[in-house]
């Protein structure tokens, strides 16, 4: 991957920060443990580095709870009954589906398998053949299979295109098992992508996804990236696409941030424009997203999706004060764009946030100030 070094300056009462920006969305090196101008997140009562939250973007107690317990006993029981219990049509349940998908990706990463072992995620593999008409193994196992075919192969080869083609049909047989479920057509719009679906043909699987669950963020984000530029689409579809959906969300709803990730999915490669965040365009994004945060359900499963984006986009503007009020939301939890997009989410994170507090306290801010 090319990388993109470029020197910026953040000007502070009393000291500079200087941070490199690399790669595409303008990432930024980490502050030495120890450097003068590194913020303690202790002050604030912000997790430390080493103890934040990868998995997830904001608290699931009783996903982690079920998590553990399968992958300690190897059990799928306990999943399959979470999941029975979780709305079908809801932002949660499509969360949950992605959480065990990635999973068991990730313990078979960690255990290909031999000769006298078993291979990671055996638990799915259990709950397919064992309960071959559970609706949710069914969704989990054709979501595993679109994560495997992105952590595994290469776009565009051969691998790739068998394994995505294994996931079309599991998503086929799962939404076969239900009906009314959104879910099998959400995974599929990963496959649309990875496959290269005509416009039309993605179209009829985004219709189906409309009639079943018509406000569903987390669909709207899956569907934003077919229409990008780097996929099947372009910066003009995709911004329509976007504020389309933020024209027609209903009063809460968390669509009406669709822009900003629209504008983060096309930040430019190389950005030398101080004040490119500041501008009209980022802006106008930025209040849509802050508008749905206030005017959303306290628990709603995407507020902290829009949170974590927020904090990027208010830390590039200068927006201290703003960037940390996000942050006392979602600090703990980082599994999240835009920090997934680093190699370690946790550290972006911990980078964004010791800007944060520099510049909330070369403005005047405290801890004090901050919990009045």
């Amino acid at each position: 991957m090319e990388i993109l070094w470029v020197l910026i300056a953040l000007v502070m009462l009393g000291f500079v920060v200087l941070p490199l920006v690399r790669r595409r969305r303008g990432v930024i090196e980490q502050v030495p443990a120890g450097h003068p101008d590194a913020a303690d997140p202790a002050d604030y009562g912000f997790v430390r580095q080493e103890e934040l939250d990868v998995r997830m973007p904001g608290p699931d107690q009783d996903l982690l709870d079920v998590l553990d317990l399968v992958q300690r006993s190897q059990d799928y029981r306990a999943a399959a009954q979470l999941l029975a219990g979780t709305e079908a049509e809801g932002e949660l349940r499509w969360q949950r589906v992605q959480a065990f998908a990635g999973a068991a990706s990730l313990e078979l990463a960690q255990r290909p398998g031999g000769v006298s072992e078993l291979p990671g995620g055996q638990w799915l593999r259990n709950w397919r053949t064992e309960h071959p008409k559970d609706a949710g193994g069914a969704a989990v196992h054709a979501e595993f299979l679109v994560q495997q075919a992105w952590r595994t192969a290469t776009p565009g080869t051969d691998e790739f295109r068998i394994i995505m083609e294994e996931a079309r049909s599991a998503c086929s047989d799962a939404a076969l098992l239900a009906p009314g479920d959104p879910i099998p057509y959400i995974v599929e719009l990963s496959v649309a992508r990875g496959l290269a679906y005509p416009r039309p043909e993605f179209e009829q699987v985004w219709l189906k996804i409309l009639d079943r669950a018509p406000n569903h963020m987390g669909a709207h984000l899956a569907a934003l990236h077919y229409w990008c530029e780097k996929w099947h689409g372009s910066r003009e579809l995709a911004t329509s696409f976007a504020e389309a959906a933020a024209a027609r969300a209903p009063q809460g709803s968390l669509l009406a941030a669709m822009p900003l990730f629209s504008v983060f999915e096309h930040l430019p490669e190389l950005n030398l424009v101080r004040g490119f965040y500041q501008g009209e365009v980022v802006t106008k994004a930025i209040h849509g997203a802050l508008h749905a945060v206030h005017s959303a359900r306290s628990d709603d499963p995407m507020l902290a999706h829009v949170r974590h984006l927020l904090i990027f986009f208010l830390v590039r503007a200068e927006r201290w004060a703003e960037a940390m009020t996000q942050l006392v939301h979602v600090d703990g939890h980082v599994g999240a764009l835009p920090w997934t997009h680093s190699p370690d989410p946790a550290a972006e994170f911990a980078v964004y946030r010791a800007l944060a507090v520099a510049g909330y306290e070369a403005n005047g801010g405290s801890p004090a100030t901050l919990r009045s």
